[in-house]
């Protein structure tokens, strides 16, 4: 007898990862892959939209393929969000290559804005910094660059939208152009007041609306895939952005609760409820999804490069055969020796919010090894997150009492040990790490009726490990006081530019 089943499709910065899930929460069918990345100029980060949808659709078959007999009642989409597309709706080709979340190229745009004294007015209407991150300069900057594009935008031949958007366009043959508030809210064009796309922004960053997808709730219909895309036509019923996806698998649905995410960056949201909260500590104000799958709100810390670090010493030194040696190079070490990476490849994130900001390695000896750089790239994800859950607790009032960790970096123990040492409370990790896919599962489930609510999904996921801390505060003061040193070595770097 077959077993009812979701397909996830988790649409990554540097690969895409399918899974079929059934409805006890096993996983029936994994598939992954990774696709070129692009780096035209310094601060320049590019994907080929049609690679990512080649690669997609390649894995998605594949999990299929291995999941047997389940039968896929829909698909959920989970994206690396902020990447922005621009595509000819008839034809459905990209008429750019896809500017990634990590491009810091409209830098002097988002200091134009600024210095017009913009910046206030719109964090109020978005919860959001005006900075190169965000999708809505990366759009302004494509537009100016090329006149012609904006004619045709304005006379609604062209569609744009982040990766979500633009693996619905290609699943549905074109017939569905839409998004969810999760990824609408990363783009500096949606008010969180009203939950739509706000005049004034598409104003002031000169985006016409022809452009832009509708915006529908994180669970519910997003069309039915046409049968040449899978080989099956099922709905696509579930849409988050990576980070609230994950936030959702992690069953953080109640207001206090927080995840932090280890992929390329490390992403921690806190789920405020149902109205946005303001930060004052360099923090995010974000739409989250709530237990049914309609909108909430989240605070939340971006630290921009965090396993991308790894995959750096891996791709760009050699010094890691694989990222999974990561762990047993650190562990090699008793102590790491003064030595720090801050690895602001593409600027710091939050709560310190430095666009110009580059990867830095400091207090290197002639003693110093490849293992000193591995085990200071691991502490370095331990150190931003500490950074960001302390800005939280200070917005939200609210102590932390755990922290629920996901992602690829999350698989190594002496990162998760180290993790619960910095933060002084312990880090749960469950048996399944991929819970952005999970979540995107859960909210086309929650659509389609595999699970017939919230809580009976969570129910099927397998329980967690905990890492209990074991650092003594004497320790703890002198990393944090050496790791705070290097950051602001870092900001005088770049200052002094």
């Amino acid at each position: 007898m077959s077993v009812s089943a979701i397909l996830s499709i988790d649409q990554g910065t540097t690969g895409s990862t399918c899974l079929v899930v059934g409805e006890d929460g096993s996983i029936l069918g994994r598939a992954y892959s990774e696709f070129t990345q692009h780096f035209p100029r310094p601060g320049w980060v590019e994907h080929d939209a049609t690679e990512i949808w080649e690669v997609t659709r390649r894995v998605a078959r594949e999990a299929i393929s291995a999941a047997g007999d389940a039968d896929i009642l829909g698909i959920g989409i989970t994206n690396q969000r902020e990447t922005v597309v621009v595509w000819d709706r008839q034809t459905l080709e990209p008429v750019h290559r896809a500017i990634v979340w990590q491009d810091r190229r409209t830098t002097a745009i988002c200091e134009e804005f600024k210095g017009a004294g913009h910046e206030d007015e719109v964090r109020r209407r978005t919860g959001l910094v005006l900075d190169p991150y965000f999708t809505g300069t990366k759009l302004t900057w494509l537009l100016r660059e090329n006149p012609e594009l904006r004619a045709r935008a304005e006379a609604g031949e062209l569609a744009c939208g982040t990766i979500d958007a633009w693996l619905i366009s290609r699943l549905t043959g074109g017939v569905v152009h839409a998004t969810d508030p999760t990824n609408a809210s990363r783009t500096l064009l949606f008010s969180l007041e009203t939950a739509a796309w706000d005049p004034y922004l598409l104003d002031l960053l000169e985006v016409p609306a022809a452009l832009l997808p509708e915006v529908r709730r994180s669970s519910g219909d997003f069309g039915v895939t046409m049968g040449d895309a899978l080989g099956l036509e099922v709905p696509v019923a579930g849409v988050a952005g990576d980070q609230q996806a994950a936030l959702y698998g992690q069953g953080c649905w109640s207001p206090g609760l927080a995840k932090n995410t280890y992929g390329t960056g490390a992403f921690m949201l806190l789920f405020t409820g149902d109205e946005p909260v303001p930060s004052a500590h360099g923090l995010l104000t974000t739409a989250a999804c709530a237990r049914d799958g309609g909108l909430a709100f989240a605070l939340e810390g971006s630290v921009f490069i965090a396993g991308a670090a790894i995959q750096w010493l891996r791709d760009g030194l050699g010094v890691l055969g694989s990222a999974s040696e990561s762990e047993e190079m650190a562990a090699s070490l008793d102590s790491n020796d003064g030595v720090y990476f801050v690895p602001a490849f593409v600027g710091l994130g939050a709560p310190h919010w430095e666009p110009e900001a580059r990867g830095t390695i400091v207090g290197l000896t002639r003693g110093s090894t490849s293992a000193h750089l591995v085990r200071a790239a691991l502490e370095a994800m331990a150190y931003g997150t500490l950074e960001v859950l302390q800005a939280m607790e200070a917005d939200s009032g609210v102590a932390a009492s755990e922290l629920r960790v996901d992602g690829g970096a999350a698989l190594n123990d002496w990162l998760m040990r180290f993790q619960a040492g910095v933060l002084n409370i312990p880090v749960r990790r469950p048996q399944v790490v991929e819970t952005t896919a999970l979540g995107a599962a859960a909210l086309a489930g929650l659509a389609v009726g595999v699970w017939p609510s919230a809580e009976d999904f969570r129910g099927a996921v397998s329980e967690a490990d905990s890492f209990e801390p074991d650092m003594t505060e004497v320790h703890r003061g002198e990393l944090l006081a050496g790791w705070h040193r290097a950051v602001r070595s870092v900001k005088l770097w770049a200052a002094d530019g």
